[in-house]
């Protein structure tokens, strides 16, 4: 049994991709079963509709308020029959009602490493507060911004000369590796949520916490 996702976007879906290459893999414990975008035409429902995944939009400008579009939103994972939601750039605040309704079954990726910079302007916090080290995270969602569960972690240098556009190239790549890899983990059933954190059942799992030793300066 394969779990059945739902990927929730808002642009070009690089993320997305990453996921769907990685669900196309033999033997990979997840499928991706629809892909929903709050903004039309964007080039990730193209990604979609290219793997042969189904797609649909639900535009939140169509309704009169937060509560209306999410129970559009709900409705269409219901029909999908959906297990896991994966968050790949959707630029919505979800309420802490539909948070609630998929609590330990909703994930999201962060460029930062979560508890650092958090929010917006992720890169140019980073780059103001002189770290030597930033990178991403994938973590459950939770009513609190950017403050669920961490799964998976990847880590880059900060280098000398970046800029926010060199820094969030660098950490796009680890992005890439990293939700995938906490996608399997959870699928495998590895993951169990306890209080703040999370305890992954198999020591080798640790190997999926990526820290890329190839992006040292």
């Amino acid at each position: 049994m394969t779990l059945r996702v739902a990927v929730l976007i808002s642009g070009r879906g690089s993320n997305l991709q990453a996921l769907i290459d990685a669900c196309a893999a033999e033997n990979f414990p997840a499928e991706i079963v629809t892909v929903l975008s709050n903004v039309p035409d964007v080039y990730g429902l193209e990604r979609a509709g290219d793997a042969g995944i189904a797609t649909d939009v639900v535009d939140h400008k169509a309704f009169a308020d937060r509560e209306a579009f999410e129970m559009a939103l709900q409705q269409k994972l219901i029909e999908a029959d959906i297990e896991f939601v994966c968050l790949a750039g959707f630029m919505r605040i979800l309420t802490d009602g539909f948070v609630a309704r998929w609590q330990g079954r909703m994930i999201n990726i962060h460029p930062s490493l979560l508890p650092a910079f958090k929010g917006l302007h992720v890169h140019e916090q980073a780059l103001a507060a002189g770290v030597r080290f930033s990178g991403c995270t994938v973590h459950f969602v939770i009513p609190e911004m950017d403050a669920g569960q961490i799964i998976t972690q990847g880590v880059v240098p900060v280098l000398g000369d970046d800029t926010p556009d060199t820094l969030a190239a660098r950490i796009l790549e680890a992005e890439h590796r990293c939700y995938p890899a906490a996608l399997r983990l959870i699928a495998e059933g590895r993951v169990k949520i306890e209080g703040d954190g999370v305890r992954i059942s198999d020591a080798t799992a640790q190997e999926n916490i990526l820290i890329n030793p190839d992006d040292s300066p």
